[in-house]
């Protein structure tokens, strides 16, 4: 299985316009959302169906038993994270919890325990043999990173035996791009022609360079300013990086996301340009010609 992944510096690129527009172009059978703090792709892709859904427990979190607990005030000194309240009860403020386990350590009367927490939702989309995996992070949880791990396995043993998978990555650097990141074949990164969106690019590219993973690079609402899209392509040629193209402001881009479409779904200037990118793209990852 080809794995692509798409991923930009930033929020608000058009990343996952792409992607969903991609995963149309490529009639893909396998594809994923790792974005699990804004999951989105859903809405564009016209799921109706019910997903099968499953809880995803994380690192634990600590509880304490009232019947058990003596007021000793061992586990408020030992915690570091200030997530032991007082008052009648002693008892485990969820969102301060690292799960350390310090409490459950130092409790003489073993009042305090470490359980199980759910830290986010997958979802496992199925219909026609097209599989569509993706997931929610629950409020407060730190395991982005592990739940993106999570999402792709559950893509990959639910589509089987297929040749390529379309993944929509988090924007930014941070541990949900990591660990969109491993074991993709190519990195797709979607630039816009802004001050921030150069340097948020540069980032994103040293990150995939650093996990030896192939990238290219396109530039999206290219003709909002044409000095900074031609900086980003002189940036390409001097690192040896393959440039697929342009893809330019397009009002129609956002009717037909507002209509739950791609814009690989109506005529339009970006849907022309992306069908182009697309091409480009795969050209690189199959190493074949594409139509």
């Amino acid at each position: 299985m080809k794995q692509l992944l798409i991923l930009s510096g930033k929020g608000g690129t058009g990343k996952t316009t792409i992607a969903s527009a991609f995963i149309k172009l490529a009639a893909a059978k396998a594809y994923a959302d790792c974005d699990v703090d804004a999951p989105n792709l859903h809405l564009i892709m016209g799921w109706t169906s019910e997903p099968e859904r499953s809880d995803y427990c994380g690192l634990p979190q600590a509880v304490i038993d009232p019947d058990l607990c003596t007021a000793c005030d061992l586990c408020r000194q030992h915690c570091r994270f200030d997530a032991i309240e007082t008052g009648d009860v002693y008892r485990v403020q969820p969102f301060s919890c690292e799960g350390c386990g310090v409490c459950e350590y130092v409790c003489p009367a073993g009042a305090a325990r470490m359980i199980p927490a759910v830290a986010g939702e997958l979802m496992l989309y199925r219909d026609s043999g097209q599989v569509f995996s993706t997931a929610q992070l629950a409020m407060g949880s730190g395991t982005s990173g592990l739940l993106v791990t999570e999402v792709k396995k559950q893509m990959k043993s639910g589509a089987g035996d297929v040749d390529l998978a379309i993944i929509d990555g988090s924007p930014g650097i941070g541990c949900p791009v990591i660990a969109s990141l491993s074991g993709v074949d190519m990195v797709l990164i979607v630039a816009e022609p802004s001050v921030s969106g150069i340097s948020d690019m540069e980032r994103i590219i040293r990150t995939a360079a650093a996990f030896e993973v192939e990238a290219v690079v396109c530039v999206n609402k290219s003709d909002t300013n044409l000095s900074n899209t031609k900086k980003i392509e002189v940036f390409c040629a001097e690192h040896g990086l393959p440039f697929v193209g342009n893809i330019p402001f397009d009002p129609r881009a956002v009717e037909a996301i507002n209509d739950g479409k791609t814009v690989v779904d109506i005529e339009c200037i970006s849907g022309t340009a992306v069908r182009s990118v697309y091409k480009e793209t795969m050209k690189l990852l199959l190493e074949e010609e594409v139509n």
